[in-house]
């Protein structure tokens, strides 16, 4: 018997004896050919070490299932997500937080599948690194993307590594280095996403969207995915690395990253020194 139910960006997906798991900081729902996966981390879906590990989880399962060729990624609430916790960028977690978050991203690009991300609210930080390497993004024209590390005295290792290649080397540079906020419009006039639409259209754009790529074959999509990436994966491999070694080895040891993170915890403005 179908049933309907509500899916992670909105939607009302028909299924058929759909499967749902449900971890401590996600969703998960088998709906094939889609798998959904929302992030549930009230109030606002901070990225921890914990969700971390329930999203290697989950993209670990998705990917062994051959009836799915689509992950949906988005928030559940009122946004997508504020990145990162800042907790963990401490000296005695970042190294974990880096090697977990990095799996995270290298999973979602190295995926056959086609991921989506679908984006209101919020999407900031670690947040939106995860969201720019999915391969569509739908975002509504009200949210709030950016990479604000720069306010805590660290930088964001991934649009370090891969943001020049989506947006250009200038307003990566800018959204890097200024830590500003842009809005849904602006992110996918510069390629950050791929279309920002009214809220009240976000559910049925994504509902266009997979309709269309539900159409094809799977393993054509999986197939020419793998060759559009064939380049900028090599690259932002090896500019991930780079980027993480330089976030330990040298960010780790200044004074003001260690200051701007206390700075956030404790609800003061930070107070830079320069070194």
């Amino acid at each position: 018997m179908k049933r309907e139910s509500a899916s992670a960006d909105g939607t009302i997906a028909h299924m058929s004896q759909a499967e749902t798991s449900v971890f401590g900081h996600i969703n998960l729902q088998f709906s094939p050919p889609i798998a959904h996966i929302a992030l549930s981390h009230p109030p606002v879906n901070v990225i921890d070490l914990q969700m971390m590990d329930e999203l290697s989880s989950a993209l670990t399962q998705i990917d062994a299932v051959q009836a799915i060729s689509m992950i949906v990624i988005s928030g559940s609430g009122k946004g997508f997500s504020t990145g990162v916790d800042v907790g963990a960028h401490s000296p005695e977690h970042v190294g974990e937080m880096l090697i977990k978050f990095h799996a995270v991203v290298r999973a979602v690009i190295g995926s056959r599948k086609i991921t989506f991300a679908v984006v209101h609210g919020s999407c900031l930080g670690g947040a939106a690194e995860l969201a720019m390497v999915c391969d569509i993004v739908i975002t509504t024209t009200s949210a709030t993307w950016g990479f604000p590390e720069i306010k805590l005295g660290c930088f964001p290792p991934v649009a370090g590594a891969a943001l020049s290649a989506l947006v250009g080397q200038k307003r990566a540079a800018d959204l890097i280095l200024t830590g500003r906020s842009i809005g849904g419009s602006e992110a996918a006039s510069i390629g950050l996403a791929t279309v920002a639409v009214p809220d009240d259209q976000l559910s049925s754009a994504v509902q266009e969207k997979l309709m269309t790529l539900s159409a094809l074959s799977p393993s054509a999509l999986a197939i020419a995915k793998k060759a559009i990436y064939s380049w900028d994966a090599a690259h932002v491999e090896k500019g991930l690395a780079r980027a993480e070694n330089i976030y330990r080895s040298e960010l780790m040891q200044c004074e003001d990253a260690q200051e701007g993170i206390r700075a956030f915890l404790e609800k003061r403005p930070p107070k830079w020194t320069g070194r």
